[in-house]
């Protein structure tokens, strides 16, 4: 069930925590809506509307059947859990999308996150 409420937040409220995350480390929300769109595959236009409408997380994911496949380079531990082993897809993309954004705001150059030099 608890996921099901975190599957139900709306993107712009997270969208919303990410930015003041990032912010506050003293990086810039263009390089999240950067990382945001390389992951989603959205155009910085989509993410305009999903930044300002009431889209939850799923339908954030489920509307974009053609993500970057890149993203899935993306490893490492978030909220303690290993993200290899997430089995639930959504969870998976959700917990992916937290850690680029962590990565962002420790200062990893976007290059690096983006995977291109793997």
């Amino acid at each position: 069930m608890r996921n099901e409420k975190l599957f139900a937040m709306k993107f712009s409220d997270i969208y919303a925590m990410y930015v003041n995350k990032v912010e506050r480390k003293n990086q810039s929300q263009s390089d999240l809506d950067k990382l945001i769109c390389w992951m989603s595959a959205y155009t910085p236009e989509e993410l305009e509307r999903y930044k300002a409408d009431d889209t939850t997380l799923k339908e954030f994911f489920s509307s974009k059947h053609d993500l970057n496949d890149e993203r899935l380079k993306v490893s490492g531990v978030i909220c303690g859990v290993r993200i290899e082993t997430i089995e639930d897809p959504l969870m998976k993309e959700i917990r992916i999308m937290d850690k680029i954004v962590d990565e962002l705001a420790n200062g990893k150059k976007i290059e690096k996150i983006m995977r291109t030099h793997v």
